[in-house]
């Protein structure tokens, strides 16, 4: 409650309605997915607590950043003849405009290393995917139709965990991590999950291949790339994507080491941690620290 109450004051100190509306929405989404997941009895009652951890000081900063913005707008303009009057000048609006503008697309949020977001001691190897920030997106084409999206798209506000597996330049660690996740007991996607559950109800994995999509044969896709699931048990041909060769390329755009990266999204889609493709144990360890073992 007493975050929710911060959130709140910042409607009133902001210049700028937006940026509290939205950092209240972000409130919100932050506090339901953990609701979410303990009622279903996915995690402890204790992953409650990181909702004030990590969004009271969300909403400090914002109060402070707002009421030095409306200060710095209430000076008068600048006389480039009568420097000595003081003001703010063009380029100095513009500076802190763009700052302000941060806090309105929700990307001013970093939050730090906790049992929700892991060290940078992999950030190496995807650089665009800042660990704790919002996840950042860039086009792709979709493997099994070769349609052109956002990979951020691909994410739905259904409380499930996403790992986005960015391949090695041969493409064979990228398979060998997804056959890892599709059989191995002591994989996450198995092992936070009941037996009668789909295989991507807790984890939704997605798998971007350093090809274009003519190159990716999904017959030799790893099931938890192709899963059958949902009441009807059809399959999902919309978690496999390759580089968009119209577009920028996503491997380049966001810093994607020739190796290739593991990026684990909670399902708030801010950056939990980046691993390698070759982790095993670490990545269970590091999930385990929210979710419960089934």
């Amino acid at each position: 409650p007493h975050v929710f109450i911060a959130g709140d004051a910042c409607h009133t100190h902001s210049a700028k309605a937006g940026q509290g509306m939205n950092v209240s929405m972000m409130d919100t989404f932050n506090l339901g997915w953990k609701l979410a997941a303990v009622l279903r009895g996915r995690a402890a009652a204790s992953l409650l607590h990181s909702y004030s951890a990590e969004r009271q000081t969300v909403a400090q900063n914002l109060i402070d950043f707002d009421r030095e913005w409306s200060a710095f707008i209430a000076q008068p303009t600048a006389d480039p003849e009568h420097p000595e009057l003081g003001g703010v000048t063009a380029k100095e609006m513009r500076e802190q405009f763009a700052r302000q503008g941060r806090y309105t697309a929700g990307l001013a949020t970093k939050y730090l290393p906790s049992a929700l977001t892991g060290s940078d001691t992999h950030q190496s190897l995807a650089t665009g995917f800042e660990i704790g920030t919002r996840f950042h997106s860039a086009p792709v084409v979709r493997v099994a139709d070769a349609k052109r999206m956002e990979l951020g798209h691909a994410h739905r506000a259904d409380g499930r965990w996403r790992i986005y597996a960015f391949g090695d330049s041969a493409g064979i660690a990228l398979r060998e991590f997804a056959q890892w996740l599709s059989e191995s007991p002591e994989a996450p996607t198995q092992r936070f999950r009941t037996a009668d559950e789909d295989i991507d109800s807790v984890i939704d994995v997605h798998a971007v291949f350093r090809t274009g999509h003519h190159d990716v044969d999904l017959r030799e896709v790893p099931e938890i790339l192709l899963p059958h699931s949902g009441p009807f048990h059809l399959q999902d041909w919309e978690k496999v994507w390759a580089i968009d060769a119209m577009g920028p390329d996503i491997f380049a755009a966001r810093g994607v080491h020739a190796s290739g990266a593991v990026v684990v999204v909670r399902p708030d889609q801010y950056v939990a941690h980046v691993l390698p493709l070759g982790v095993r144990e670490e990545l269970t360890e590091f999930l385990g620290g929210v979710l419960l073992a089934r």
